[in-house]
């Protein structure tokens, strides 16, 4: 935290929340801290802990929890099929102790969760019943809520700029983020 911030960079897109509970899964794996909820939980608010005293803004991804998924969100739309009972003894308790330490951002993840979300293949970054409901409403996290980025192929083979835009604001997202195809991204179709 004290070297980005030393270099002028005040928001880090980290850490990542998810656990590594599936060894199919493509893009998390070692980008995740382990595969135990509580023990997650706790690096994941050290991280944060650290990150914000230093004066940088952390950002808990990937809410809800990509780990226990096998399919990379940045070509193809995951599906966690997991009711709330496993949602809560599992994937959300890092993201919770996150938000104990005063997580300052969570970023919503592409995947598609059917037993919380019953539009089919509305990814939860889109989805009112999940950045809303789930993590606004029912978590009560009051601090900014922000998309991955909109030009993943998960949205973006779906969703036009404007509209995943506007689907992402309507769902309850603070931030929108774009990544490094922003030119391509925002050019309409």
């Amino acid at each position: 935290g004290a070297e980005l911030r030393a270099v002028g960079i005040n928001f880090n897109l980290a850490p990542v929340a998810d656990l590594n509970t599936n060894i199919d899964n493509p893009i998390i794996g070692r980008r995740s801290p382990g595969s135990d909820p509580t023990a997650v939980g706790l690096m994941v608010a050290q991280f944060v802990r650290g990150m914000q005293d230093a004066g940088v803004l952390a950002s808990a991804k990937h809410f809800p929890g990509h780990g226990d998924t096998s399919e990379d969100s940045h070509v193809e739309l995951p599906v966690l099929n997991h009711d709330r009972a496993r949602l809560d003894a599992v994937e959300l308790p890092p993201f919770v102790q996150a938000m104990d330490a005063g997580v300052g951002a969570v970023m919503m993840g592409h995947l598609w969760l059917p037993q919380l979300e019953p539009a089919e293949n509305m990814p939860a970054s889109l989805s009112h019943a999940i950045v809303t409901g789930l993590l606004r409403d029912d978590l009560g996290y009051d601090g900014i809520i922000m998309t991955d980025a909109l030009d993943m192929d998960a949205i973006d083979t779906v969703y036009s700029p404007g509209e995943a835009a506007v689907r992402a604001i309507e769902a309850g997202n603070d931030l929108i983020l774009i990544g490094a195809n922003v030119g391509e991204a925002m050019q309409i179709r």
